[in-house]
């Protein structure tokens, strides 16, 4: 099924809508603790779990609206509510915290698979959005490979050396800020492996 277009802003407001709910609502309930069903969770815990149908609320307005819902988009949707329910069952916050090491370290290991199958599965998922020789694809898988191998390494450190602010911060903000000024700036380098419209075959 063809994607529906929808509008753009509103399309980057259920996407990234829920994480920035979930970091105000930590900042309000941060030093508070609640007691569910006899049991007491800390403000970090109950606000990760208020994300769970957050996410699946946007991600049920995405799907209803454009008619598709990217692979990414279930992978991080399914971790979520996976290691939220580890957080909660456990009562420890740590779960939800190593989720992104998980998710990062997944995709690496992922692009790692296909480089050593000599493919590049960045392709498959991003070649009708970049259209790039398959040299250009080999480079670019490479280095996000690289790159998300890195941005776990640093999750692990963030989350187990400093605050929860800290790391709920950097979560919310700078991870996506680093990620997507990444991806810009190797896409610019890429330019010369681009494929002109007059270069494709007939």
């Amino acid at each position: 099924m063809a994607e529906k277009q929808i509008n753009p802003v509103l399309k980057q407001v259920l996407e990234l809508g829920p994480t920035i709910l979930f970091f105000v609502i930590y900042l309000k309930i941060k030093d508070e603790n609640f007691v569910i069903l006899g049991t007491e969770y800390s403000g970090f815990i109950v606000a990760a779990l208020i994300l769970v149908p957050m996410l699946l609320a946007a991600m049920g307005a995405l799907w209803f609206l454009t008619g598709k819902l990217s692979k990414m988009q279930l992978f991080t949707a399914f971790m979520v509510i996976f290691f939220g329910g580890l957080t909660a069952y456990f009562n420890d916050e740590k779960f939800f915290k190593m989720k992104t090491s998980i998710v990062y370290g997944v995709l690496a290991a992922l692009l790692g698979i296909g480089l050593l199958r000599g493919r590049s599965y960045m392709e498959y998922v991003m070649g009708e959005f970049l259209p790039l020789q398959r040299e250009g694809w080999m480079i670019l898988t490479r280095r996000l490979c690289a790159m998300f191998a890195a941005m776990a390494v640093a999750n692990e450190i963030i989350w187990r050396t400093q605050s929860d602010d800290v790391w709920v911060t950097l979560e919310t903000f700078a991870f996506p800020a680093v990620l997507f000024v990444f991806l810009w700036v190797q896409i610019m380098s890429l330019q010369r492996y681009l494929i002109e419209p007059d270069d494709e075959p007939s």
